[in-house]
């Protein structure tokens, strides 16, 4: 993937596109691993808590959305 950051979209074949999608969706998953360990360490702060969560929400909705764009290319 190390050419997917300097290629433009529009010359992207239909293959890139599905292993620049895949490595979104993997990068993702990570980020809702650390997002869950941040959760886990009980902050004692009702506003941080709140925003994890609805960090973990966004994430999660992000890499449905993107699961599903792989699956329709």
């Amino acid at each position: 993937m190390r050419n997917a950051l300097v290629q433009f979209p529009g010359h992207r074949s239909r293959d890139d596109e599905r292993k620049i999608l895949r490595a979104a969706i993997r990068q993702l998953e990570r980020a809702d691993v650390y997002l869950g360990a941040v959760e886990a360490m009980e902050l004692n702060d009702v506003e941080a808590s709140r925003a994890v969560r609805r960090l973990l929400a966004d994430a999660g909705s992000l890499r449905g959305y993107l699961s599903e764009l792989r699956a329709r290319s």
